[in-house]
């Protein structure tokens, strides 16, 4: 007995010439663009306007570029097409195979052209590496004016002086005249801190503690008043100095003090003052300048002589000095990002910013300003800087590091603007000039969230 197969009358058979030894499933109908950005419908979309869309178009490009072969090579392009895929859903193409399989094929030459190939160094294409390299960084809008502006009579208009500081706690202090006064941020209350007109003298400093609690103030007279702000009173005054106070600089529980008597004096509060104090001895003119770096080794001075020097609390003589043309040095800054760079600027006769690394102790860059500067402060969340200056324009200039491309020039102030001091959050900084005059501008990017670490391998978060 026999046994035959009948196929339908509309069956055929296939032709072995046309498919070869393997089966690839038709995924008919695969709509990819849309599958690929499918979200719930309870998720909100993001477009290139919002946070992270610019990022989550270049990613989706990318991959586009690396599965689906689709040859996008300009940022332009991947935004666009972001844009596109976050549209109404479009009617589903026509039926035909995503993949298609063929008998003959050819090995691999490295003449062939292929994207990618067995000497490639990187992991993606020739397209997703243009791609990439065409990114540019969305110019920063920064406003040419203050948000907000604070009357400061009798505000001095003297170089040598430094009359403001903002604390951690947010609250800023500014020296008017004989008097001190803080002004809360938060609440925008004002508290006059002291006044020494009964003891005919004037205020020449002021300088915040690192946790807020307690202020300093040098005096005319040279004398460093210390004040709690909690309990709003005086906690001790200290001599010493036979000139003016005109810079102050803390390191935890130590005040250092720059005098016009050419000194440096420094001192511990918790012991008494002859038994911790030492003296500084190497400027010829008024110390004007004073910032201790970022990790309290070193102690950048500048004063009159035109000479910035760096101390070590091992030794009573400068460890390094930087000749700055010609000019007083009183713009001091410590870079937060990276250790050992130093920027200073120089006064009318100089007008310039200078880099240096107190590593090897050797100049890294220099620009001419064209004006006097007074200020310098770096971004807590960006390799950027803030200088003012004073003759002629009176302006404030950001500037990208190392580039030092200018991102942005404010003007306002009708005096020169020789004080400065940023926000806790590092976004704002508060000027003060002889216009008698604060004046508040949002320049720096807003930083990220501190990361808090939970691990008990980290001591360094739990010494004191």
């Amino acid at each position: 007995m026999s046994w035959s197969l009948a196929l339908p009358p509309t069956a055929q058979v296939p032709s072995a010439s046309k498919y070869g030894d393997r089966y690839i499933p038709s995924r008919a109908a695969a709509n990819w663009d849309v599958h690929f950005h499918s979200l719930g419908e309870k998720q909100k979309l993001r477009g290139p306007g919002a946070a992270g869309g610019r990022g989550q178009s270049v990613y989706s490009a990318l991959l586009k570029n690396e599965l689906l072969g689709a040859g996008i090579q300009k940022a332009q392009d991947a935004k666009a097409d972001w844009g596109r895929s976050l549209q109404p859903c479009p009617p589903p193409p026509s039926r035909r195979n995503l993949f298609t399989y063929s008998a003959s094929t050819s090995p691999w030459s490295p003449e062939s052209g292929s994207e990618m190939s067995a000497y490639a160094l990187s992991p993606v294409s020739k397209r997703s590496q243009t791609l990439l390299t065409s990114l540019q960084r969305e110019a920063r809008n920064i406003a040419q004016s203050p948000f907000k502006i604070l009357e400061a009579p009798d505000l001095r208009d003297d170089f040598y002086l430094n009359l403001l500081d903002w604390s951690r706690l947010n609250v800023i202090i500014v020296g008017l005249g004989n008097r001190a006064y803080l002004w809360s941020a938060t609440t925008c209350q004002v508290t006059k801190l002291c006044d020494l007109a009964g003891d005919r003298d004037s205020v020449t400093s002021v300088s915040w503690s690192e946790r807020g609690k307690f202020v300093a103030v040098g005096t005319h007279r040279g004398l460093v008043q210390i004040w709690d702000v909690v309990a709003q009173k005086r906690v001790s005054v200290l001599g010493g100095h036979t000139g003016r106070v005109g810079a102050l600089a803390w390191s935890a529980d130590q005040i250092s003090s720059g005098s016009r008597d050419t000194r440096i004096l420094q001192r511990d509060l918790r012991a008494s003052p002859l038994q911790s104090q030492r003296w500084l001895r190497s400027h010829r003119q008024e110390v004007c300048g004073l910032k201790w770096s970022p990790d309290r080794q070193l102690l950048a001075s500048g004063g009159g002589d035109n000479r910035l020097l760096l101390w070590s609390p091992a030794s009573l003589k400068p460890v390094q000095q930087y000749v700055q043309l010609g000019a007083a040095v009183k713009a001091i800054a410590w870079s937060p990002h990276q250790r050992g760079l130093l920027a200073s600027g120089g006064g009318s006769s100089d007008s310039s910013l200078c880099f240096w690394n107190t590593l090897t102790g050797q100049p890294l860059q220099r620009l001419d300003t064209g004006s006097q500067v007074c200020n310098l402060a770096w971004s807590k969340h960006s390799k950027e800087l803030v200088s003012t200056h004073g003759y002629s324009e009176n302006q404030i200039v950001v500037w990208k590091y190392p580039t030092l491309a200018q991102v942005a020039k404010l003007t306002g102030h009708t005096y020169r603007v020789l004080y400065l001091s940023m926000s806790p959050d590092g976004q704002t900084i508060v000027t003060g000039a002889g216009d008698e005059t604060l004046r508040f501008w949002n320049v720096f990017p807003r930083g990220c969230a501190p990361w808090a670490s939970g691990s008990a391998l980290d001591l360094f978060t739990r010494i004191r």
